[in-house]
């Protein structure tokens, strides 16, 4: 029988990949394995071989050991062992609403994000998202009745995720300009961490049924009308110096929200680099006065 390492380390995995900002599925790729394989190695339900732990670190770009035991860290708190090259840049906002921690989800959301992210919701069975689950489809109703309602309840989550992380943005401001910087700052880095999460909102708005697509609908306008509630304060205020603040924010929502569309299949950029720079750009398109 080959070797077994401790099943700990998939704690360690799971930790490391979080701070690359690498997605499940993307490690899975790497693997040549299925994202329910690269699951259950993070949650300690299957040990590791020694050779599958060197295919592991070497996709993650680490030593192997660093896997097995803490690793020290440097100068800058990066552990050693981690290539320098791939360390992602400190978040340059430190805030809570500027944290992402993994969501808790049941195993069947968590396998419906990864089908409907790959295949699209009419593209998927329940079935398929059985197999992703590693359960019997019987299993899968256990905990939802319908795709339908996978698709509603991804939704919530989501949008309630990121409505506390704009709200809180927003509140911690200095002044209404400050408030609009740091909602686009909140709605780019969950685009960024939520990729897969953001994706399926954005794409699969129109196949959600009633009555449960007009409140969803609603839950994404709150974001909307905050957004123009603070770039109209920054303009009375002489912060802003854009005509129609309101249509400005409009637009750079809409721009923030393209950002899943974006990084659909391709590399994860730096999320705190990339959201300064769409708060920026946001700035420059209200004519903002305190750049």
């Amino acid at each position: 029988m080959a070797e077994q390492v401790d099943e700990a380390v998939g704690e360690a995995v799971r930790a490391l990949r979080g701070r690359r900002g690498i997605t499940l599925r993307e490690l899975a790729a790497r693997l040549a394995v299925s994202p329910g394989t690269v699951s259950a190695i993070e949650n300690g339900k299957v040990g590791l071989t020694v050779a599958r732990l060197h295919q592991v670190a070497l996709a993650l770009g680490v030593e192997p050991a660093s896997l097995l035991r803490p690793a020290p860290s440097g100068p800058s708190g990066v552990p050693s062992g981690v290539r320098g090259d791939a360390v992602p840049t400190p978040t340059a906002v430190d805030a809570e609403w500027a944290v992402f921690e993994e969501l808790s989800l049941d195993p069947v959301l968590t396998a419906a994000v990864q089908v409907f992210a790959e295949t699209g919701y009419h593209g998927a069975t329940m079935r398929v998202v059985a197999a992703e689950a590693d359960l019997s489809v019987a299993g899968v109703y256990r905990y939802h009745r319908s795709k339908q309602h996978l698709l509603v309840a991804l939704a919530d989550v989501q949008l309630g995720d990121l409505g506390w992380r704009v709200e809180a943005a927003a509140a911690q401001a200095a002044d209404p300009a400050g408030a609009f910087a740091d909602m686009v700052r909140a709605v780019v880095l969950a685009q960024v961490h939520r990729r897969d999460l953001s994706f399926i909102v954005e794409t699969e708005l129109r196949s959600l049924q009633e009555p449960d697509r007009s409140r969803i609908v609603a839950l994404r306008a709150d974001v909307e009308r905050a957004m123009i509630d603070a770039a109209v304060a920054a303009a009375a205020a002489g912060l802003f110096s854009a005509p129609d603040p309101a249509a400005g924010a409009q637009a750079v929502l809409s721009l923030c929200r393209a950002v899943v569309l974006r990084l659909d299949g391709g590399e994860l950029p730096d999320p705190p680099a990339l959201a300064a720079e769409y708060a920026g750009l946001a700035l420059a398109m209200l004519g903002s006065r305190v750049q």
